[in-house]
């Protein structure tokens, strides 16, 4: 029954979640609310969600902006002495 109330209660305040950060990110690009979304850490499935594309693209836009910002470490290319 406890279990039952919880999930009860996950599902209203994931509804609740999308309702306001859908309005929050209306009138914006896609790519500027996956941004704008995916800086408050909201999970990639659900900012697809909102924002009605697909994970992967959602991904990727996260990715092209952590790549632009310099966040992501850059692997080191294979020397000759290496391989």
């Amino acid at each position: 029954m406890e279990e039952e109330i919880l999930r009860s209660i996950d599902r209203k305040l994931g509804a609740l979640i999308k309702i306001l950060a859908g309005n929050f990110v209306q009138g914006k690009s896609k790519t500027d609310a996956i941004l704008t979304l995916g800086a408050f850490g909201m999970e990639a499935n659900v900012i697809a969600d909102i924002v009605g594309t697909t994970v992967a693209t959602v991904n990727a836009r996260l990715w092209e902006q952590k790549k632009k910002s310099g966040s992501v470490a850059k692997k080191p290319k294979k020397t000759e002495a290496a391989q």
